[in-house]
């Protein structure tokens, strides 16, 4: 898939994605391998949560990225919010979890820009097939937290618009990662463009709760062009 779509997908649709992505590059930390996952012999039950993100591009100003997983009785529901300068968004996924993946069955976005916007909506009829781009996300961190694939992955998936589209993905490993909000052993997840494979988008998910992130990067030609990171985050009962 683009990678510049999935970031979109992060920045829940603002129109200055795509500029973003192209902005200065930050010097990119120093490499550290990942060690390698684990075979899980046990499938990690999601949990409710909130959580906080920070955004950093260079030549933006940072900016705070709300995400809320919740659920009501069978379904479970993602919400994703952010506003930087005179831009905001906000994303939202119902969805229900089974044994073979995740199953959409409602979706919105929206977004503004200097009294310009747009609002999206697929139904459970548009959903019938493939899920909707924020359950995916959802799927790709339940799918690396419970080892369902090792080698090269893929998951087919509807962008805002209801086009399909396909996120390729490897694990990696995991890795100590220390944030502002605790210290973690994260599961590493690389997804790559075949035909662009100086782009690529850097996961780092949290092990026992599915659908966190702790961390994402953008990577092109070797250098971190943007970053997401953990700022605070707390498990609803």
């Amino acid at each position: 898939m683009p990678l510049r779509r999935l970031l979109t997908s992060l920045l829940l649709c603002l129109p200055l994605a795509a500029t973003a992505a192209e902005a200065p590059a930050a010097p990119a930390p120093e490499y550290r391998p990942a060690e390698p996952l684990a075979e899980s012999t046990t499938r990690v039950a999601p949990q409710p949560f909130t959580a906080r993100y920070r955004l950093e591009v260079s030549g933006w100003p940072s900016t705070s990225i709300d995400h809320r997983l919740s659920r009501d009785g069978a379904s479970w529901y993602s919400n994703m919010s952010a506003a930087i300068a005179a831009a905001r968004g906000e994303e939202r996924s119902r969805f229900l979890i089974e044994e073979d993946g995740v199953r959409s069955l409602q979706y919105s976005s929206g977004y503004s820009l200097l009294g310009f916007g747009g609002d999206y909506r697929l139904a459970p009829d548009d959903l019938a097939t493939l899920p909707d781009r924020q359950a995916a996300l959802f799927e790709l961190s339940r799918r690396a937290v419970n080892g369902s694939c090792s080698d090269d992955c893929r998951i087919l998936y509807q962008d805002h618009r209801g086009r399909e589209e396909q996120m390729t993905y490897r694990v990696l490993g995991t890795e100590p990662l220390t944030l502002s909000s605790g210290e973690f052993e994260a599961i590493q997840v690389e997804v790559t463009e075949p035909d662009e494979p100086e782009r690529r988008l850097l996961f780092h998910f949290h092990p026992e709760l599915p659908g966190l992130m702790l961390a994402v990067e953008y990577h092109r030609d070797g250098e971190r062009r943007s970053r997401l990171s953990l700022s605070e985050y707390s498990v609803q009962d």
